[in-house]
């Protein structure tokens, strides 16, 4: 299965548990095929690098270097065209959503609100992390 994980996904998954960190889990196994571009790896390493999830890097034993390091292997990167007309109420949630159609994605995974309302886009169901998780054990 080939999923978009947005950013907000993937930083819980990254630093905590749950089932944004399961659908990591599925990633490294296999089952999951995360696909990202440069433009959410770098809005990644953005939030990462925010005084309050530094602190929490700062914890563990890796970096911010590594982490963004770890998530570009494990993701295959793809550079999508944008969109032909505005779909989000967030613009800046478009990208996702032209990621998601460029990739032949099955689902996007979001805990964002200007996502989630939409519920598919050109066919491609927008899931919350725990119903990503149900999708993946099914």
């Amino acid at each position: 299965m080939r999923a978009i994980i947005d950013t907000n996904v993937l930083v819980a998954g990254l630093l905590w548990r749950g089932s944004p960190h399961a659908l990591l889990e599925h990633a490294h196994a296999g089952t999951l095929t995360v696909i990202s571009s440069s433009t959410l790896i770098t809005e990644l390493a953005d939030v990462l690098g925010r005084d309050k999830f530094a602190v929490i890097l700062s914890k563990t034993s890796t970096s911010l270097q590594q982490t963004i390091a770890e998530v570009r292997q494990l993701a295959e990167l793809i550079e999508p065209p944008p969109l032909e007309y505005p779909v989000c109420r967030d613009p800046a949630d478009d990208h996702v959503l032209a990621l998601a159609l460029a990739a032949n994605a099955d689902m996007v995974v979001s805990g964002d609100d200007d996502l989630l309302v939409l519920g598919s886009f050109a066919g491609i169901p927008i899931v919350t992390p725990a119903d990503a998780v149900k999708r993946l054990v099914q």
